[in-house]
């Protein structure tokens, strides 16, 4: 390779990073790998590109190019893993996590480990519902809470999340990072349910969470459990003066989260509940399993 082609290779690359037309930018990063087929930055660009587009083949690809002329890369190894578990390519993907020095062992069966919990940011590009759930590797995660029907997203749903961290979340005194969903990768059979109660005393809506209990159906106070932060707090640390904060006084009015498998005990546990008090009790489906085919 001449020098000329290295330097137009590397103003090329240069360029295409000042663009925020990632079509344009691909087609200058194309360029310069045309001119300088083993500049791993460059390789490692298109890779994050297809990445963010969902575009899994093309990103394990490149990315597996960038790892070829720069094995010690951290960030193209882990976007490669994060392409190959889309793709299902087990193999690929355990030996990658290996190479980064995790507890990974080499096969071709898929990961199901325990990783710890961490929260995750469900449509980072839109409104951002931040919820906690059992990592099974290093990126993927089951959700644990009930998130609201208006994200897409359920109660035991396995999602692809990002591998650099956009904020923090603290709980019982340690910091865990917020990592950024790009994908759901296996649905869950759960329904999300939306059941609203006004209720005259705080007893009867603990009587109704143990009827719940009882039951075996999952649900959460969205009344009483939920912030709402702004995008300075959710993408950093949360602050005092930037939130929506808990309510510590007692509101009449609830709103519950369920998840479900049979929506019609769920709404058999509710009915029953509130068939023998006074009690407003609005109830609705809000979000069925995608039909799977």
């Amino acid at each position: 390779m001449s020098e000329a082609n290295r330097q137009r290779a590397e103003q090329l690359h240069d360029e295409a990073q000042s663009l925020n037309d990632e079509d344009e930018a691909l087609r200058l990063y194309h360029e310069a790998v045309s001119l300088d087929p083993e500049r791993p930055e460059t390789l490692y660009n298109i890779g994050l590109i297809h990445k963010y587009r969902g575009e899994w083949a093309e990103s394990m690809a490149f990315n597996r190019r960038a790892t070829e002329f720069a094995p010690e890369d951290e960030a193209a190894n882990w976007n490669l893993a994060i392409a190959a578990t889309a793709l299902r390519d087990w193999q690929t993907a355990r030996a990658t996590w290996k190479r980064l020095g995790l507890p990974i062992d080499n096969g071709d069966t898929e990961i199901e480990a325990d990783f710890g919990m961490t929260p995750v940011r469900l449509n980072p590009d839109d409104a951002g519902e931040v919820v906690w759930g059992q990592r099974i590797d290093p990126v993927r995660v089951r959700i644990g809470n009930i998130p609201y029907p208006s994200s897409g997203f359920r109660c035991g749903d396995v999602v692809l999340h990002d591998g650099a961290a956009t904020g923090m979340r603290k709980y019982q005194g340690r910091e865990y990072g917020v990592f950024n969903v790009l994908e759901l990768f296996a649905p869950s059979e759960n329904s999300t349910l939306e059941a609203e109660v006004q209720v005259s005393a705080d007893a009867d809506l603990q009587e109704l969470c143990a009827a719940l209990d009882e039951r075996g159906v999952e649900y959460e106070d969205w009344t009483s459990n939920v912030r709402i932060l702004c995008k300075q707090c959710s993408e950093g640390r949360p602050h005092e003066h930037h939130d929506t904060t808990l309510k510590d006084s007692w509101t009449d009015r609830h709103v519950l989260g369920i998840a479900t498998v049979d929506p019609d005990n769920a709404r058999a546990v509710l009915e029953n509940w509130a068939s023998d008090k006074r009690v407003l009790l609005r109830f609705e489906k809000g979000l069925s399993p995608p039909a799977m085919h």
